[in-house]
This record gives C-alpha cells, structure tokens and sequence, in this order.
C-alpha cells in the first residue's frame, strides 16, 4: 500500500511537473519564428492559402510565420517533418484526406501515425471540386455523360496520380456500367492543359485550378461538388443535383495539426488565432474567389472528423480500389 501511495505520489509530481511546463511555455509563447510545413510544391491554391495564413497569424502573434514546403511521396515527407518536430508550437502542419486518412491503408511502413503522432488544431477548408469536361465533350449535362459512357463511347478521366483521386471514376463505372479509362497526371494544372487540349474528356478537379480564368476558359463545367450552388456559376448544378450525390467519397479538406505532445494551452491558442484568421474578411474573400468552403473547427470537432474520414477511406479503398 506505501509503495502504491509512493508511486501514486510520483506519478502526480510528474504530471504536475509537464502541465507547469506546458503552462511556463504557452505564458512565453511564441517567442521566436514558427514555420508552417505544407506538403506540396509552392504555387498551388493550398500554398498561397497556407502563406496568406501565416502572414496574418504573423501581425496577431507579433513573430515571424513563414511557409515551408516539404513536398514528396503522396504527402508522407511533409508529415514526417511533422512528426519528429519538437512538439513546442513552432512548427504547424498543414494536412488533407492523403496524409491523414489514405496513405495507412495505401502505403506499407507508413513511417508515421495519423491517429497518434499529431494534435488537430483547426480544419481550414473543403476544395469545392468541379466535374469540367472539354469544350468538344459531346455531353452538356452529367445525365449525358453518363449516356454517353454507356453507348460504348470511349470516354477519359484525368486524375492527380490515380490512387485515391481516381476513386470517383471507379465509383461512376460501378454504378453507372461503364467503362470510363482512367489517365493519370502529376499535377492540376497538368489536367487542365490536357483538357484544354482536348487529350482527356473528363475530370473531377478542385475549381481553384482554374479560378483564374472562368471568363475565357473554354472548359464544360457539369457539376460542383459543393454543399450549394456557387455565386461565381449560379448556373451550375451541384452533385447532388446532377444525380452525383451518391459518391462516397470524403470532402477534400485542407487542416492544421502539431506535433502530438504540444502543450494544451499552445493548441487552444493556435486555434483562437486561426479560426479568427480563416472566418476573417481577408480569407473569407479569398476562399470564395478560389472556391473554397472554410471550415473552422475547434481542436475535439477537427480530432473526431479525422478519425471518422481515417474510417470511411479504409472501407473506400477496400471497396473500390483493392479489388481494381
């Protein structure tokens, strides 16, 4: 019983130890320049919101904030740098359904743990995806699309890689009887210049791709993946309403974790500011022009939503993809 009450004792004085020191911290914190790690090359929609980010978390924090871009491997090197970083809130992750929910059941020895090794933060925002077809695309309408890959016609669909981007073809020729090809690209701005060139018919794609020239592109655009139709293309349908609702597939969300024993206190002031900055006038207008949905969440409503994304993608790629 005294060696239960000493080890008891000891226990306590530990734990007590780690929440003054997480509590010594958050008082002096940040004192110094925090980095942003994102995954993919710099240039991309992801980047310049990740960099518009940390330039106003900079004018709340009063330090510098800068954008490191890790890019590599379906997003694995960002999140090893994750990973292994001092766990002390100068160094924040930016993560999506690839790093956080596919790659455990797509990659062996997966050198990280989406489930343990990091504390979410904040999601940031869903990409809002548009079903863009070529302008010689003999379909105007997802309902003549679907006639049209089941007449036997050959129809392609470009995809960032395959994998899990290439989920929603799979799923369309399941429920549809069709044979739609799969070609994959390394990058977006790739698919948009085959589709633009007319090598590819189809391709379900982030809008943000091609935000920038709505006016004079000559792209189809079928149907959006968006909880309601766009201010920027009222005219365009969204899944649901083109008869896509159906797709299993997760929304492709964009969020911030750190490192897994970073203290309490630096995690709920990291949300503060940055559900602040994402629901602020600056970004609000940014997502909107790039078509993205912000979705600002408290660190527990971001934790639960990753576990049950983790779930749903185990039971996609076992459907859909181990057995093609």
């Amino acid at each position: 019983m005294r060696q239960f009450r000493t080890l008891t004792a000891a226990a306590l004085s530990i734990l007590g130890t780690v929440l003054l020191t997480g509590l010594a911290a958050a008082q002096t914190y940040p004192s110094r320049a925090i980095r942003i790690v994102v995954p993919i090359s710099a240039g991309s929609v992801t980047d310049v919101a990740a960099r518009l980010t940390a330039q106003e978390l900079s004018d709340r924090l009063g330090v510098n904030v800068v954008v490191e871009n890790r890019p590599g491997t379906n997003m694995v090197v960002g999140a090893v740098e994750c990973a292994k970083s001092d766990p002390d809130g100068y160094t924040l992750c930016i993560v999506s359904p690839d790093s956080m929910s596919y790659n455990p059941f797509l990659l062996p020895n997966l050198p990280y743990d989406p489930g343990k090794d990091f504390r979410p933060v904040t999601n940031m925002y869903n990409v809002i995806e548009g079903l863009l077809g070529k302008q010689s695309l003999a379909a105007r309408s997802v309902a003549e699309l679907q006639k049209l890959a089941s007449s036997g016609s050959s129809v392609t669909m470009g995809s960032v890689g395959g994998g899990t981007s290439d989920l929603f073809r799979l799923w369309l020729n399941d429920v549809w009887k069709t044979n739609i090809v799969g070609v994959p690209f390394k990058g977006g701005s790739e698919i948009i210049g085959a589709l633009l060139a007319g090598t590819i018919d189809v391709s379900k794609i982030g809008m943000g791709n091609v935000a920038g020239q709505l006016e004079e592109s000559k792209l189809k655009v079928l149907a959006l993946r968006s909880s309601q139709r766009n201010e920027l293309l009222p005219n365009v349908p969204t899944f649901a309403e083109a008869g896509l609702g159906g797709f299993p597939g997760g929304p492709i969300f964009w969020g911030v974790v750190v490192p897994r024993a970073t203290p309490d206190p630096i995690v709920e002031r990291l949300n503060t500011e940055l559900v602040q900055i994402l629901r602020g006038p600056k970004f609000t207008d940014f997502a909107r022009k790039q078509f993205l949905e912000v979705q600002a969440s408290s660190p527990e409503q971001f934790a639960t939503f990753l576990k049950d994304d983790r779930e749903h993608a185990g039971a996609l790629i076992k459907t859909y993809m181990k057995s093609n």
